[in-house]
């Protein structure tokens, strides 16, 4: 029986991109596979109170410094030397992820998460002007047109939605989160977590 953990996501957060790219390790080492469940981390947060970390702790004296900290020790330690903060952060994201929920539908979900992320996080885009998001997924061989079509049908919207109710519902309150069945862990951090749940399975 193949092991599944859920990844709830979305591209705004830097810390869902590594992630990311700290995933396939563990899906090789584990045998389990994640999967990638879209959500809109804005509407999230209105859901369940929740705000950003540099709202949230911006005026805790050391606070988002240590945070910056542990991302490097993360970064160093997965060797993740492709990250390049995005400038124009925080970048609304609605488009991407409605697109993301399009491409699920679609069977192209992976490459078009791949795509994303190295736009967001590698070669970083002002990824919420429908210019430059299409221009990005046309240089990575994606279907643009398509995609952002059917990115703005109602049934996407709605789909959207109904995985960031149902997070919210579950108990998740940002991204990156990860559920193996009821169970949540939160943050990158955790995937040490899920990797020993998935070893003791």
């Amino acid at each position: 029986m193949t092991k599944t953990v859920e990844f709830l996501f979305d591209f705004g957060s830097p810390n869902a991109y590594l992630a990311h790219k700290v995933i396939p390790s563990i899906e090789a080492r584990t045998g389990a596979t994640f999967e990638y469940v879209p959500i809109l981390l804005g509407g999230l947060f209105k859901l369940t109170n929740n705000r950003p970390p540099m709202i949230a702790f911006g005026e805790v004296k050391g606070k988002m410094a240590y945070e910056q900290l542990e991302m490097q020790r993360f970064i160093r330690k997965h060797g993740l030397t492709a990250f390049t903060f995005n400038p124009h952060f925080p970048v609304n994201t609605l488009g991407i992820m409605r697109a993301a929920v399009a491409a699920q539908q679609s069977g192209k979900l992976r490459p078009y998460v791949d795509a994303v992320f190295h736009h967001m996080w590698e070669a970083p885009k002002k990824m919420d002007d429908p210019a430059v998001i299409a221009a990005a997924l046309t240089e990575s061989g994606l279907d643009a047109g398509a995609l952002l079509e059917a990115a703005q049908s109602p049934e996407v919207k709605q789909a959207l939605m109904n995985n960031t109710e149902a997070a919210a519902a579950r108990g998740a309150f940002g991204s990156p989160s990860f559920f193996i069945g009821s169970e949540l862990y939160f943050g990158k951090d955790r995937l040490r977590d899920v990797e020993e749940a998935l070893m003791a399975a």
